[in-house]
């Protein structure tokens, strides 16, 4: 698969190809998971949202219950467990954690059922489609390096989530959220572009049926699935009709 730079022309193009079939089965791979995944969180947040009994457990009227704060911080925890795991975790537990991480996640969303009317919540999730699909294409065909857009991207997304913290819990302004709404519009929308092109090329290098390839696999499906998230999210703050 790896040709030396003295070999022929014909030697080098074979590689390319290799590579490009690499590439395609990695992130074919990691398309797969990452449907998945959202498929588990749909399915799980139409279930809770379609079920007084289910939504009691979440939340009363008197507030959130106990399982509804787990549900709502337990995802961000699920993320640092694979992140900082993966080295020492199985591509097994890596594929478990995440699905349990999706249906988590599924729990959480089902509370934009209770403040988003239905139409615009399914119109706002065919425009993330739309606008994810395209930055992804974009991502793989584009010969431009993504690398410093990216980790400007990542920066800039540090400043919104600490932007949101603070206004949150000092200035509560309905106009920086809309700022910051828009800002992270226009960073997930960039991100996905570099993660997909980044992904491409961590698939061109690497043996497809190795224990590493399935867990970056199932690390690639949870980086595109936050990109997805975030972005509707983002989008809905804009689209959505409140109830």
């Amino acid at each position: 698969m790896f040709i030396q730079n003295n070999q022929s022309t014909y030697g080098s193009s074979v590689s390319t190809v290799d590579n490009l079939t690499l590439s395609k089965t990695f992130l074919s791979n990691v398309f797969g998971w990452m449907f998945l995944g959202l498929l588990a969180t749909a399915g799980t947040s139409w279930i809770f949202a379609d079920s007084a009994s289910l939504m009691s457990l979440l939340i009363t009227e008197t507030g959130m219950t106990t399982l509804g704060w787990i549900v709502t911080f337990a995802p961000f925890g699920f993320v640092l467990l694979m992140s900082f795991g993966f080295q020492k975790l199985s591509s097994t537990a890596m594929v478990v954690l995440f699905l349990v991480y999706a249906i988590l996640m599924g729990m959480s969303l089902s509370f934009i059922f209770l403040m988003y009317e239905l139409g615009s919540i399914a119109s706002t999730f065919l425009i993330t489609s739309g606008m994810f699909g395209a930055m992804a294409v974009l991502g793989y065909t584009t010969k431009t390096d993504l690398t410093k857009f990216g980790s400007i991207l990542i920066m800039a997304l540090i400043g919104i989530i600490i932007a949101s913290v603070v206004n949150l819990l000092i200035f509560q302004s309905s106009a920086m959220e809309y700022i910051i709404s828009l800002l992270g519009v226009l960073i997930f929308t960039g991100l996905t572009a570099y993660d997909v092109q980044k992904l491409k090329r961590i698939g061109g290098g690497i043996d497809q049926s190795s224990e590493m390839a399935r867990k970056l696999t199932i690390m690639g499906a949870l980086t595109l699935y936050l990109d997805f998230i975030n972005l509707f999210l983002f989008l809905l703050r804009f689209l959505g009709n409140r109830k």
